[in-house]
């Protein structure tokens, strides 16, 4: 088991955007959260990060509680966060996203593998290391938000909504590259909200509803339950 989450709250104010929210990720699978807009998906991803404090509950990962770490704790210990939106730095190069990924990193020969790593994973980026972010395409761009996380060297890859904003072609394409991460052995938390494509490339699913787990279980088992069907699928 990789990471195991116990009975997670998270509060904004007087919000509860989790309740007793409980998962386990094994180590090299692909786990979908799904859940309609305002289900918690994303304050999940972002309690796991260390960028939101949980009210209680706790987060272990490989054996170690990290439900209080720092951000910047939490990377070095191999979790990496690519945010709703993308967010690369516009006004720098691809290759200078690339570097800020690798910041954490000492070992200059494990920076490298990890850049050439990330390049063949993603050899559109190779074609454009001087251009400016800003200027890639949003299917791009989502290919160098992944890219800059791996700089991190992660075991676990955290992807909020990867789809967002983009053509059911490029989200094809980067659904095909994001699976050929996890084939590296690299584990990943993917946050979905287009539930068929995000049941598809997933071995399980959680299905997060205001908050609370509401069901859970094999992906393809997920799919064809007729609550599902009818909620996401129009079935």
């Amino acid at each position: 088991m990789l990471m195991t989450i116990h009975s997670l709250r998270v509060t904004y104010g007087i919000i509860k955007a989790l309740h007793d929210v409980s998962i386990k990720v094994n180590e090299g699978e692909i786990l979908s959260i799904i859940g309609a807009n305002g289900a918690g998906k994303s304050t999940l991803l972002r309690t796991i990060a260390g960028i939101v404090r949980p009210t209680s509950g706790e987060i272990e990962y490989e054996g170690k509680r990290i439900t209080r770490e720092r951000p910047d704790r939490i990377v070095r210990l191999g979790i990496a966060m690519v945010p709703e939106g993308r967010q690369v730095f516009p006004q720098l190069t691809v290759k200078e996203n690339l570097e800020v990924g690798g910041h954490t990193l000492r070992n200059r020969a494990l920076k490298k593998e990890l850049f050439d790593l990330s390049l063949a994973t993603f050899p559109r980026l190779k074609e454009r290391l001087k251009q400016d972010a800003g200027t890639l395409s949003g299917g791009e761009q989502q290919m160098l938000a992944v890219a800059r996380a791996l700089m991190s060297n992660p075991r676990l890859l955290l992807l909020d909504e990867p789809s967002m904003g983009l053509s059911p072609i490029m989200t094809r394409e980067i659904f095909s590259l994001i699976r050929g991460v996890n084939e590296k052995g690299i584990s990943i938390i993917l946050v979905e909200q287009n539930a068929h494509i995000a049941l598809a490339y997933s071995q399980r699913t959680y299905v997060l509803e205001t908050g609370r787990i509401i069901m859970e279980g094999e992906s393809a088992t997920v799919k064809s339950d007729p609550a599902i069907l009818a909620a996401y699928f129009g079935a």
